[in-house]
């Protein structure tokens, strides 16, 4: 029942069952906490398997941030795409949380079987994430609306996905 942060720009591990928190990120120092070290406990709370789950992160360790823009979006990409599941949790506010570009990364992966969106009717403009679950139920992507719930809809795909390495076959 171990969870591994790796943070942004960190190297992706090799392989294992792991989770990449996508969503609009709050600004350091901002009005709004981030969403991400509730969503990391759940994630530790609901785990059960003897294997580690590792949890992939877009923010940075410490709050540094990239120096290079490219870096910080080519990390997200290659992480996204090594995750078991992607986890969307999108607290929509258009004033500290907008979420533009976890938009386009929703698009993106709504179609893999890997994608969970979270959508809380109770967030400032939940309006703006209407068309998201349009596409997600489009797409047969579960779509939760609290962080819990989101959680287990992602560890489901991380279940149902993952092998343990004495049941991979051989050859």
């Amino acid at each position: 029942m171990t969870v591994h942060l790796v943070w942004a720009r960190e190297p992706l591990p090799a392989g294992g069952p792991s989770v990449f928190l996508a969503g609009p990120t709050p600004v350091r120092g901002g009005p709004v906490e981030s969403w991400r070290p509730a969503a990391v406990e759940a994630l530790a709370a609901q785990w059960n398997s003897a294997d580690p789950l590792t949890v992939l992160t877009p923010e940075s360790r410490g709050g540094k941030r990239a120096d290079h823009y490219d870096d910080q979006v080519e990390w997200e990409t290659a992480a996204r795409k090594a995750a078991t599941a992607v986890l969307f949790w999108i607290p929509r506010d258009l004033v500290s949380l907008p979420g533009m570009t976890t938009n386009v990364e929703f698009g993106l992966d709504v179609g893999t079987g890997r994608a969970v969106l979270g959508a809380p009717p109770d967030c400032p403009n939940p309006e703006r994430n209407r068309y998201l679950i349009y596409v997600a139920r489009c797409h047969d992507v579960p779509v939760r609306e609290t962080l819990v719930d989101t959680v287990a809809a992602a560890l489901s795909i991380v279940n149902r996905t993952a092998r343990p390495a004495d049941h991979r076959p051989k050859g």
